[in-house]
């Protein structure tokens, strides 16, 4: 999560800073495509690289063997979740000078259901439960959000440009 939150108040600052977001609130792209493709491409520099060193972090932690694929699982579905969260809430403050601890203000409470089941999803499976119910509601949590914060992401965005 924090790795995540380092960051994000930079994803749309610079490019309004330069006028980039102008230009790219003109092309013929809609303006969720591109919030998208920068919560993807956040996520592709944040959350892979932990999703990756899943495995070895879990041999340190000493992690029992059947839980080491419920990690890194948990870390596929959840992290694109904490990418595109921030997306919307750095379009949120992206008129805002030094808006970083106002941008943590906004999404730390909205990152917090995605640790939870992040979380639950590995001691289950740590304990030898079934992980498989708190896992799709994980997987579910970060379609929905997937699904609308690119909206609200532009929504933001189309204001501070007006």
């Amino acid at each position: 999560m924090l790795a995540c939150l380092l960051s994000l108040d930079r994803l749309f600052q610079t490019d309004s800073e330069d006028g980039t977001l102008d230009i790219l609130a003109l092309s013929p792209l809609p303006l969720e495509v591109l919030v998208a493709i920068k919560a993807l491409a956040h996520w592709l520099t944040t959350g892979l690289p932990l999703v990756i060193a899943a495995p070895i972090l879990g041999i340190t932690l000493n992690l029992p063997e059947p839980a080491y694929f419920w990690l890194v699982a948990g870390l596929a579905a959840g992290t694109p979740a904490l990418s595109f969260i921030g997306a919307a809430g750095a379009a949120l403050t992206v008129g805002v000078r030094r808006g970083g601890l106002l941008l943590s203000l906004l999404v730390l409470p909205l990152f917090i259901p995605t640790l939870i089941f992040g979380a639950k999803t590995a001691s289950l499976a740590a304990d030898g439960s079934d992980p498989l119910p708190t896992f799709l509601l994980l997987t579910g949590l970060s379609l929905f959000t997937l699904a609308l914060t690119p909206f609200a992401a532009a929504a933001a965005l189309r204001s501070h440009l007006k």
